[in-house]
């Protein structure tokens, strides 16, 4: 079992820049995937970043390619999205997710079997 925690959300300005955190608990994730998703109200969860535990590969929506980074920290077991440059279409409730999953990239939510409890991230215009 896995337990994943999200921190970092908050309010910030068109154009500013934010860094969720997200950390991991419990089986080794020697072999993972963790990945970041969003939802905005009314909206499907969606795909934003994923990165594969094993050798740091990452894999981005063509959305937020070249402005969100995803990287971990092997010795803390957390994962991170830095955010710059951001939009008001980026806000939403932002979710870490975990898999174990052998196929790369992952990118639909039913891929991952673990989920945290969501942070917020609003972006005022």
């Amino acid at each position: 079992q896995v337990q994943l925690v999200e921190s970092g959300g908050g309010l910030v300005q068109a154009g500013g820049s934010l860094r969720l955190s997200c950390a991991a608990s419990g089986r080794t994730p020697s072999r993972y995937t963790m990945g970041w998703f969003r939802q905005a109200p009314g909206k499907e969860r969606e795909f934003v970043a994923a990165i594969r535990w094993s050798d740091g590969s990452t894999y981005y929506a063509d959305s937020v390619k070249d402005r969100f980074t995803i990287s971990r920290d092997n010795a803390k077991t957390t994962v991170y999205l830095q955010m710059i440059s951001l939009k008001p279409e980026d806000t939403a409730v932002y979710y870490c997710a975990g898999s174990y999953g052998s196929s790369w990239p992952l990118t639909t939510r039913y891929e991952y079997a673990y989920w945290g409890q969501g942070t917020q991230v609003t972006v005022s215009s």
